[in-house]
């Protein structure tokens, strides 16, 4: 295969930078996009703006981004898997599991590369923190708490914070430490008069028990995007809006000023902030998803749609049990 025929469907907030880094894509070249509300953020170039994914499909093309608002996914994808299309779904993948396993079962049937854009994998401090907690750096992992916050983004009307933001800590969390969740309880609030939640604090468990906290909101003047992952020799601190990845080491010094150690505890030891390679996690992502189409590299790399159909189940055990008051637990 030569060059592939890209198209984009939705030329919104993600819309806008999928098309700046698809133009920029050795072995892409981006000849189609569509949204029926037009192009806000004139990103379409010499393009037409069609008015539908059927359009689009019939303008021939190879892969696909859909950057459309999460209650459209199904559709246009189902219609994508039907037209042989190779396609990256923005997360989540779809408003429901059911609607997850549709389209996961679709691609598959379709025999063409189905993913989901789950962006935080390509991450360069969760990818440096994936490579040192899987050769052992940190010893056993005991606790990984996440604090994602920040305004409310007006883009977003079809689904809450847990599916539209708490899925990158869902996700990312189960990446990093390479298991799945076992157990949820969660609290959701709804502050701001909107149909869904706005904020939610999440206690989970992963398979081998592992103690996992997210907090995660719309309410917040600041922006915060911080991974914490304590072990038995100390804990990684990853930033992922500076991509910047530090270590506190426990200490082998206890310290000996009485009043110090009160406050500051005895194991403080070492922090090491890594020097690390930034490169964009979104052309990183899309060059994957190029790869994973043309057979090069390791396929594993994109992020499969039975990890992001995974990815929505936990999501509406987090939805269940604030509803319900009780924990929930995962097959």
């Amino acid at each position: 295969m030569g060059v592939l025929r890209a198209g984009l469907v939705g030329l919104g907030m993600m819309g806008r930078h999928h098309a700046r880094v698809l133009r920029s894509l050795e072995g892409v070249e981006l000849v189609a996009v569509a949204d029926p509300g037009g192009d806000p953020h004139k990103v379409a170039g010499g393009l037409d703006v069609l008015p539908d994914v059927e359009k689009l499909i019939a303008a021939g093309i190879d892969v696909c981004v859909l950057a459309i608002p999460t209650a459209s996914h199904e559709e246009a994808g189902l219609a994508l898997a039907a037209a042989g299309v190779h396609t990256l779904v923005e997360k989540p993948l779809a408003s429901s599991a059911a609607g997850a396993a549709r389209l996961a079962e679709a691609f598959e049937a379709a025999g063409v590369v189905g993913c989901v854009g789950h962006v935080e994998r390509y991450n360069p401090a969760l990818q440096n923190l994936r490579a040192r907690l899987e050769h052992g750096e940190l010893g056993e992992i005991y606790q990984v708490i996440t604090r994602r916050q920040g305004p409310f983004p007006n883009r977003v009307a079809d689904v809450g914070v847990v599916k539209d933001l708490a899925t990158h800590d869902v996700d990312s969390t189960a990446w990093v430490t390479q298991l799945p969740y076992r157990s949820v309880s969660a609290r959701t609030a709804h502050k701001s008069g909107r149909q869904h939640e706005d904020l939610v604090a999440v206690v989970a468990q992963l398979a081998d028990g592992t103690v996992v906290n997210h907090l995660v909101n719309w309410l917040s003047p600041m922006k915060e995007r911080v991974t914490v992952v304590t072990g038995e020799r100390g804990a990684f601190i990853a930033d992922t809006i500076a991509a910047d990845l530090t270590f506190h080491a426990n200490g082998v010094r206890p310290l000996e000023w009485e009043t110090m150690a009160s406050f500051r505890g005895v194991t403080e030891g070492d922090m090491i902030r890594y020097a690390i390679a930034k490169p964009e996690p979104l052309r990183t992502e899309l060059a994957a998803f190029r790869d994973a189409v043309l057979g090069r590299g390791d396929a594993n790399v994109v992020v499969g749609m039975r990890e992001g159909q995974a990815i929505v189940e936990v999501a509406e055990a987090i939805i269940r049990s604030a509803a319900e008051g009780r924990t929930v637990d995962l097959p």
